[in-house]
């Protein structure tokens, strides 16, 4: 009997090739693009700086054998680590990602396309360390800009049509695929081996969701993204000494990626790749929310504001209506207990209740000495999610993008607020305008939480100067992040 299936190996799948001809090839001339990859760049940075004010997050950070130093290493921003670029990747991620303040891309899949950021700025800061050390020119932060414009393309682009979630599987698989793209890019693999790391990416372990929903929310979710931006590093690294790759990973009967984890369908897509993503993404700015919930919090604050000029008070409140679309609702619509920050910060009532009551949502709010206020939890009881068809549709379209909330609250004595509607949060595309400064204050204000006043206008003046930053060495910026 004949075996059933060919031993011939194939060629490799299309979408490999598709990612890998990206990266080598595709040219990046957006002037808007790496504008706002520089925009950015420095509202990543800002997010790992305030992180590292939380013991559970620096927990995590440094070598994984206390006390390592590795000569010509990635230096970690914010602290006095120099590591190997796979350690260093899983620091730089963890701390970017820890208090769910970086910038946010929502689609068929959601996800936070700077997660790629801690591979590709700890293997460039180590490339450049490396080539100083030997005599060459290190990389400049240019090139880091256009690898972040190019993992964001790649994650963004995949996360358009194909919902990994919806499978059970968490939107990481996505940072380590992109991640690996680029980073592979950057340590010289000839096409051929980077499309065996990229092989690899997809045919490693993915992460399941269970860490972000009830009942098991946790902070693995805090590092879930270092893990994967430092895994693709190793990955890369691998396939440098000419590892094998897998060809037909993705469609290879019963034993590829769409069989086993996709049931059976191949991933769709919307446009090619480009930088349409760095382009349209979408910057927290205001809130450390979950980003489904921005503009339910812009108009939780807005109703804090009314309640206090019309001399209402929340323990008035008979009914709050939450007006949203589908994602939400799936992702963040969440009733009993709470039990922890990772918790908190996933759940659309008790990001609308804090507002509510004190006119504020800061990272601090989701720890347990602000949870404890009972009114949180009345609040939150009184609370309804509805779905609108019509903000789900606006979600969706690629001309709109909107993460549409609107509340309407009712009182005990029958009066009732107007509704209030927000579409687009500050962060949005089409708010860049208003956005843009408020996102500068708050990199000020995580800078000045970590340096002194003269290493703060040191880092300040190269990073709001679009050619200074471009045109300087890796290594040299990183340094201004030393403690």
């Amino acid at each position: 009997m004949s075996a059933p299936i060919s031993n011939v190996r194939p060629d490799p799948d299309p979408v490999l090739v598709d990612i890998v001809d990206y990266v080598l090839d595709f040219p990046i001339d957006s002037t808007l693009a790496l504008d706002t990859a520089r925009n950015c760049l420095i509202d990543t940075l800002g997010c790992g700086l305030e992180a590292l004010t939380y013991p559970a997050c620096t927990k995590l950070m440094g070598p994984i054998v206390p006390g390592t130093i590795v000569p010509n290493g990635a230096k970690v921003p914010g602290t006095s680590f120099q590591l190997d670029p796979v350690q260093a990747a899983f620091n730089i991620g963890a701390m970017i990602r820890w208090l769910d303040f970086n910038d946010t891309w929502l689609a068929a899949e959601w996800g936070h396309p700077s997660d790629n950021l801690g591979g590709i700025l700890a293997t460039a800061d180590w490339l450049s360390r490396s080539a100083i050390a030997a005599g060459k020119k290190p990389l400049t932060m240019k090139d880091v800009l256009i690898g972040m414009i190019k993992a964001h393309e790649i994650q963004g682009c995949i996360a358009l049509e194909n919902s990994f979630n919806k499978v059970g599987l968490d939107h990481v698989l996505l940072v380590k695929l992109a991640s690996t793209a680029v980073v592979g890019q950057m340590i010289g693999l000839t096409r051929d081996e980077l499309i065996n790391a990229v092989s690899q990416a997809f045919v490693d372990g993915h992460a399941l969701r269970t860490y972000r929903h009830a009942p098991n929310t946790g902070s693995r979710k805090s590092w879930a993204a270092g893990d994967a931006t430092s895994r693709a590093v190793r990955l890369a690294l691998i396939a440098k000494t000419g590892e094998m790759g897998y060809p037909s990973v993705l469609t290879a009967k019963t034993w590829g990626f769409y069989d086993v984890l996709f049931k059976g369908n191949p991933f769709r897509f919307q446009r090619p790749y480009g930088s349409y993503v760095m382009e349209n993404v979408l910057f927290k700015i205001s809130f450390p929310a979950e980003f489904h919930a921005q503009t339910a919090v812009e108009a939780a604050m807005k109703l804090h504001a009314q309640l206090a000029t019309q001399r209402k008070r929340v323990e008035d409140i008979k009914k709050i209506t939450i007006r949203t679309h589908e994602a939400a609702i799936r992702i963040i619509d969440k009733k009993g207990p709470l039990n922890n920050p990772a918790d908190r910060d996933h759940c659309i009532q008790y990001m609308i209740a804090v507002p509510l009551v004190h006119g504020r949502l800061t990272a601090a709010d989701y720890e347990d000495s602000i949870a404890q206020d009972a009114r949180l939890d009345v609040l939150r009881a009184k609370m309804e999610c509805v779905e609108d068809a019509q903000f789900t549709k606006d979600y969706h379209d690629p001309e709109k993008r909107s993460i549409a909330n609107a509340l309407t609250v009712e009182f005990n004595d029958g009066s009732t607020f107007d509704e209030v509607v927000v579409e687009y949060p500050i962060g949005h595309k089409r708010r860049r305008e208003d956005g843009i400064p408020l996102l500068v204050e708050k990199f000020k204000t995580n800078l000045a939480r970590r340096f002194p006043v003269r290493q703060q206008l040191a880092i300040l003046d190269v990073s709001l100067d679009q050619a200074r930053l471009e045109a300087m060495p890796v290594n040299e910026y990183v340094d201004l992040y030393v403690i």
